[in-house]
């Protein structure tokens, strides 16, 4: 009988124990925390949310910013909350996506000298990438890709769009999406699902025919790319790529690629930057088997949008050149954020430097830059999704 209620008070005693680690056990660590060092000083960083609200254009950071002698920029529009992508329609409309505040697509109107901001399409997750093309919009969510048809006409109520495809793995880390059309097809990414990992069919760039079919690879070992652009001279790709976080402050770079030939990998989650073995993946890999960034843009620097300048405004020396928007680091205790130029060598490398400062005053943000749109008469567009505006950048002489 002695033994029976031990058994029984012993048994008790380890279901207590049981219930008691279950309910004090540790949330699971978001995809992005993953592989963060357990100091004091890592585990305060996390991403630096977008302003919750748009900021009062008296009070944008527009007259504080710096460019290069003979160009100016001006607020273009304002209180356009979480503004990303940009992508010129017909008759001078301007639609704008947004991510992960905003939750929706605008199209800003012309309207004799000023301009209106409306809500095209409203309560879409994660509505990040868009590309206009002969008439129609295309949309990305981090589910599905859609379509549609004769938007310029549909702003007040664009309809039920064509799902071209649904297959997109969802998520939350890197799963936004980033589109352009070339050649009558559509490519997009496939983001890493974690801050380092093996990501399996994710990590790449990926594009199909403008119906949704024939879906191929572009590019594999492509961590998180959130702009990409087609040299106007060779038709080659062009990509920003973010690096892994937690290495350390200062490595890796963030990489500025370029396609070349298929089937070629980038390097993730395997080597970083070219040149830094990764310290779980890399084993039994050699930096040597996957192809060099064309140049770094900076540790954690959150690069995002890259667009070819084919405007006529700009001097010569930036006719050609790509625009870069350093979106800035959130895992680095010293921030910065630019837009920054460059200039492809005809090696498979660039040569980058900073182009409009500004963003950033007493290690604060006071804009993040994210898209690009070259306007019909030259001047180019750049969005802020912290400030919730965009600029028009010109030159005169």
């Amino acid at each position: 009988m002695r033994k029976i209620r031990l058994h029984v008070l012993l048994a008790t005693a380890l279901l207590g124990a049981t219930a008691a680690s279950a309910q004090q056990a540790p949330a699971e660590e978001p995809g992005w925390a993953k592989g963060r060092p357990k100091t004091e000083a890592a585990q305060r960083m996390a991403p630096v949310p977008a302003f919750p609200i748009p900021t009062a254009a008296d009070k944008l950071p527009t007259a504080k910013f710096k460019l290069p002698p003979g160009f100016k920029v001006e607020t273009w529009a304002s209180g356009v909350l979480d503004a990303r992508a940009l992508r010129q329609g017909a008759n001078d409309v301007v639609f704008v996506s947004t991510l992960f505040v905003g939750n929706k697509v605008y199209a800003i109107v012309p309207k004799g000298n000023t301009r209106e901001t409306k809500t095209i399409i409203d309560k879409m997750e994660k509505a990040a990438g868009i590309e206009y093309y002969k008439g129609s919009l295309y949309l990305a969510t981090h589910k599905q890709i859609m379509r549609y048809d004769g938007i310029d006409s549909k702003l007040d109520n664009p309809g039920t769009p064509t799902v071209l495809y649904d297959k997109l793995p969802g998520g939350e880390d890197h799963s936004w999406k980033f589109l352009r059309v070339h050649q009558d097809k559509l490519y997009f990414p496939i983001g890493a699902p974690c801050n380092i990992c093996d990501p399996g069919e994710y990590a790449k760039i990926y594009r199909m025919n403008l119906d949704g079919s024939g879906m191929e690879t572009v590019a594999s070992g492509v961590r998180n790319t959130v702009g990409f652009d087609f040299d106007p001279k060779t038709g080659r790709l062009w990509f920003t790529d973010n690096g892994r976080d937690w290495l350390s402050e200062e490595i890796p770079n963030d990489e500025l690629n370029v396609v070349t030939g298929p089937n070629q990998h980038f390097g993730y989650p395997y080597c970083h930057q070219g040149n830094i073995p990764d310290p779980e993946f890399g084993w039994g890999k050699n930096c040597s088997e996957f192809v060099k960034p064309a140049a770094f843009l900076g540790p954690h620097a959150g690069s995002l949008g890259l667009k070819f300048y084919t405007g006529k405004m700009f001097p010569a020396k930036y006719q050609g050149a790509m625009f870069i928007a350093r979106h800035g680091p959130w895992n680095r205790t010293i921030k910065y954020a630019d837009v920054s130029v460059a200039w492809p060598d005809g090696k498979g490398g660039a040569k980058v430097e900073p182009f409009m400062t500004g963003f950033v005053e007493n290690n604060s943000y006071l804009g993040r830059p994210v898209d690009f749109l070259v306007m019909k008469d030259g001047s180019l567009l750049v969005s802020d999704d912290h400030a919730g505006a965009i600029y028009r950048i010109s030159y005169g002489k």
